[in-house]
């Protein structure tokens, strides 16, 4: 077999990086200006430099996940501080506690998921959370469960930031801008399960329905688990009665309460193009 790949004229980046490297220490190559301007972290630090790390954002993880063989994904988004039903009883409060059934619900949501779809290699609706704690570890750990991939999208915060061990390794992405962290959230989606949460719940759940709303994106399923909860959190008819949403809005979203519902919504949508 013939390597009919192109050959290089130059070298590559990494070469340079190994050869730079092995230079003698002499005042001149210990300088910050000697170093290769890609290998400088100072340099890229630099507020100058942001619209370059706001294209590297958007680059590696959309390189990485094509070469992983990533086709679609299923959104998963949820509080991180909702504990799993076995620790409910650290939950601060009788409502947060009382949401953990809904850890086990994700859990079982992104297992079936993962079954269903993740099957002689093909990789479609992935599982792709947060990659934090509460709803998003439950959702990678029933991906884990069904033997699949899942991917986690985690954000350098001041707090629960670091990912959860279900995370698939090669999928597991870190962010500085959120923005570029919401773009990769839905650039694959084929559905989006909200689950209940807080402020990041929120945030991300207006967002991807104003994409739909405004045409800026395809509609799909969109599901949100535990109607007794959104119903308190949200006056969605209010809205549709003030005229600030159309009262077609409405029919943006489903609410669900179990996987299987939930399954059965996104393959019926697959199968007719509604819900």
């Amino acid at each position: 077999m013939t390597d009919d790949s192109p050959k290089r004229v130059f070298p590559d980046a990494g070469a340079d990086i190994r050869q730079a490297q092995e230079m003698p220490e002499t005042p001149q190559t210990r300088s910050p200006a000697y170093r290769l301007a890609f290998n400088d972290d100072d340099f890229m630090a630099r507020d100058e430099l942001r619209p370059v790390r706001l294209q590297l954002e958007l680059l590696k993880p959309e390189l990485l996940m094509s070469e992983y063989g990533i086709e679609s994904t299923v959104v998963l988004f949820g509080g991180a501080r909702i504990p799993e039903p076995d620790l409910r009883h650290t939950a601060g409060t009788e409502t947060l506690a009382a949401l953990a059934d809904y850890y086990q619900v994700a859990r079982d949501f992104a297992r079936l998921l993962t079954e269903r779809f993740q099957t002689d290699g093909v990789r479609d609706n992935v599982i792709v959370t947060g990659g934090g704690p509460g709803v998003m570890e439950a959702g990678n750990r029933g991906a884990a469960d069904a033997g699949g991939v899942s991917i986690g999208l985690n954000i350098v915060l001041p707090h629960e930031q670091a990912p959860n061990r279900h995370v698939t390794p090669e999928l597991c992405f870190n962010f500085h801008y959120f923005g570029i962290r919401k773009m990769h959230f839905l650039l694959r989606a084929n559905a989006v399960a909200i689950f209940p949460g807080g402020f990041g719940t929120l945030d991300e759940m207006f967002e991807a329905l104003t994409l739909i709303q405004t045409d800026r994106m395809a509609p799909i399923p969109f599901l949100l688990f535990g109607k007794q909860f959104w119903e308190r959190i949200i006056n969605f008819e209010a809205l549709a009665e003030a005229g600030t949403i159309s009262r077609a809005d409405l029919d943006l979203f489903r609410f669900v309460e179990t996987a299987e519902e939930a399954v059965a919504l996104i393959e019926r949508w697959h199968r007719t193009g509604g819900y």
